[in-house]
């Protein structure tokens, strides 16, 4: 055979060769198309159902209808829709695949003048205009519905999809439940919303202020009331009370919280030794903000608070640009407890300027640490939280000590008032000297729990406020909230939990996976560490020179007519020259410093945008070198 026919034949084989792989690739996709079966390779499963969705679906009693609205023929329907659109639908088939008959699953399409476009209005879908001129109206929403009760997600917006799973499980559980749980609210914030500041109202300064995205996302789940800060008697219906930073509470109201902790109510507490909305809010800036406390319970249970006290950390100082801040923690997944499902799945949380916890409980309870801080720590007092993050990490000195930032207790509870009610005890004294029937004057109050009680405690409040927790949004007019981390998710779980409605945790804790580069931030205290020592000696030195050159300078007797005598204008010359050289080498340290950080960020960068390609282009290499020596030899 001449060369240039098995060039021919070769040309041909491997042109047959792919056709055919094709053809059979092809068939194998029409045979397979109606199975449905993936392989989700992404870390965490997150195109997979997790199994709090398959134990909600797999344990219905109740027939579901979910109607999913799509305009699929809208011709200005952007890409980014379609494409989300065809992930929603997919799930949609997994949601059905899994909960049998009990799923009804209706696609559809609301052209316009149609009875699908009706239907959608009737649902609450909304439709949402396109910015080409004259364009028509795209809907991409769903509507769940159980028995007469109803739960909507007017449109799917593709920013949210991490929370899809959740939005759509959490709405099937909405629909199937005979009663919403009772939750109550205390705080001396406006966390329900309302006016903060009537005078400004007044002026036309200020309005009112929604209620915070903690509130409206439990509201969902919760028949959510408030309670005031004085009141001297929970209402027997509250299954649960959430105190957020409920401050100068009355002895009635600490005895009102004793008892409902007795009877067996659950309380989440979250207490702050340093409020940064209090900060912001508060008129004379000098004045350091109220903290607040369970203190005259906190005792009774065995524990201990840093009242005042704030945490800062090396290891996990927030960090932006260069800026770096020890008592904002960014606390990752290390720092949450891994043997309790509320925190288990949790990635990443920030809490500001938080208090910690200490001290063993009482006989019949038991503590569990919930989040702590790293052992690079301290405890610093309130009011030097005003400094740079500069300073603090100048003067840090680690206790080496984890500080309990949340814990639950469980068990049971004494009362702090064994006296009973403080404000009975005029009464009392009344009673007494007018001697009055003792059966007026009985105690009541309960001494023990009454039944196994369950309280969890968070030395910070601010966590929950929405600037940082999540970040709102504007989507074709909707306001889109989206997780910043798993603070929120934290506080819902923990509520689910305390109320017996676990099965949201696993897939609402999938919302959110900010990893941060630990490894990155270990490298950078690790050269803070080893420059720190030189920058404070060389600092001292120039602060020492300074008082010298002063200590010079004075030493001028009264009626002399130069302010020095020659000897000391070489002496202070001398001084001067020594203070620019050290400030100078000062300066080259921290330059140094900044220099050996931007390299490491930078290596890390390269590596990760060029590392995959260049395996890539040495594995094809690799190969053509193989080949080459396969033709040679034949």
């Amino acid at each position: 055979m001449s060369t240039e026919k098995k060039k021919v034949t070769v040309w041909l084989t491997s042109v047959s060769g792919v056709l055919v792989i094709a053809a059979i690739l092809i068939i194998i996709n029409l045979m397979f198309k109606p199975v449905n079966v993936r392989l989700d390779c992404t870390e965490g499963k997150l195109y997979t159902l997790s199994d709090g969705t398959k134990n909600i679906l797999k344990g219905l009693d109740k027939n579901i209808s979910i109607r999913f609205y799509y305009s699929k023929d809208v011709a200005d329907m952007p890409v980014p829709f379609k494409t989300y659109a065809s992930r929603v639908e997919d799930m949609l088939n997994q949601y059905k695949r899994i909960g049998g008959k009990k799923i009804q699953v209706r696609k559809l399409n609301p052209t316009p003048d149609s009875d699908e476009e009706d239907s959608a209005k009737i649902d609450g879908i909304k439709g949402q205009s396109t910015n080409v001129m004259g364009g028509e109206l795209i809907y991409l929403g769903l509507a769940v519905s159980c028995g007469g009760k109803s739960s909507v997600l007017p449109f799917l917006s593709p920013q949210k999809e991490t929370l899809l799973e959740y939005d759509l499980s959490r709405a099937i559980t909405e629909v199937t439940k005979d009663k919403k749980t009772k939750l109550g609210v205390m705080s001396s914030q406006k966390v329900m919303g309302g006016i903060d500041d009537p005078q400004m109202m007044m002026s036309g300064r200020g309005g009112m202020k929604p209620a915070w995205t903690i509130i409206s996302e439990l509201k969902r789940t919760f028949d959510v009331m408030e309670v005031p800060t004085t009141v001297t008697e929970i209402d027997d219906d509250i299954n649960m009370l959430l105190v957020i930073h409920a401050k100068d509470l009355k002895p009635e109201t600490m005895f009102a919280l004793d008892q409902f902790v007795l009877r067996g109510g659950r309380l989440m507490a979250f207490v702050d030794p340093m409020n940064m909305i209090d900060m912001q809010n508060q008129k004379q800036q000098y004045m350091p903000p109220t903290p607040s406390n369970l203190n005259p319970l906190l005792k009774a249970w065995g524990i201990q608070y840093s009242d005042g006290k704030v945490v800062a950390d090396r290891k996990l100082a927030f960090r932006r640009d260069h800026d770096v801040v020890p008592t904002v923690l960014n606390l990752t997944e290390a720092q949450f407890n891994a043997d309790d499902p509320v925190t288990a799945t949790l990635h990443s949380m920030l809490v500001f300027s938080a208090g910690a916890f200490s001290g063993e409980p009482i006989k019949g309870l038991e503590k569990t640490v919930m989040v702590k801080s790293s052992d690079d720590s301290e405890l610093l007092d309130g009011y030097q939280t005003r400094r740079s993050g500069e300073d603090i990490m100048h003067d840090f000195k680690s206790d080496e000590t984890e500080k309990e930032l949340i814990i639950k207790l469980t068990g049971t509870f004494k009362t702090a008032y064994p006296d009973g009610n403080p404000a009975d005890a005029d009464k009392k004294a009344d009673a007494d000297t007018e001697k009055k029937d003792a059966k007026d004057t009985k105690d009541s109050s309960l001494k023990v729990s009454s039944v196994a009680g369950a309280v969890v405690l968070v030395a910070d409040a601010d966590m929950i406020y929405d600037a940082f927790c999540v970040q709102k949004q504007n989507f074709f007019g909707q306001t889109i909230v989206q997780p910043l981390n798993d603070n929120l998710n934290f506080v819902l779980n923990m509520t689910e939990y305390l109320t017996g409605d676990d099965a949201l945790f696993s897939i609402r804790s999938r919302s959110t996976a900010v990893r941060p580069f630990e490894r990155v931030q270990e490298l950078q205290n690790e050269a803070k560490k080893r420059f720190q020592d030189k920058i404070t000696r060389l600092e001292a030195d120039v602060q020492k020179i300074q008082l010298d050159i002063n200590n010079l300078q004075q030493k001028r007797k009264d009626g002399e007519k130069e302010l020095l005598s020659s000897e000391q204008r070489d002496l202070l010359t001398k001084f001067k020259k020594k203070e620019g050289e050290t400030k100078q080498e000062l300066k080259s340290v921290r330059k140094q410093l900044r220099k050996d950080i931007d390299s490491l960020e930078n290596n890390l960068m390269v590596i990760n945008i060029a590392m995959m390609p260049l395996v890539v282009i040495l594995f094809g290499i690799g190969v053509a070198l193989i080949k080459r020596k396969r033709n040679v030899r034949k």
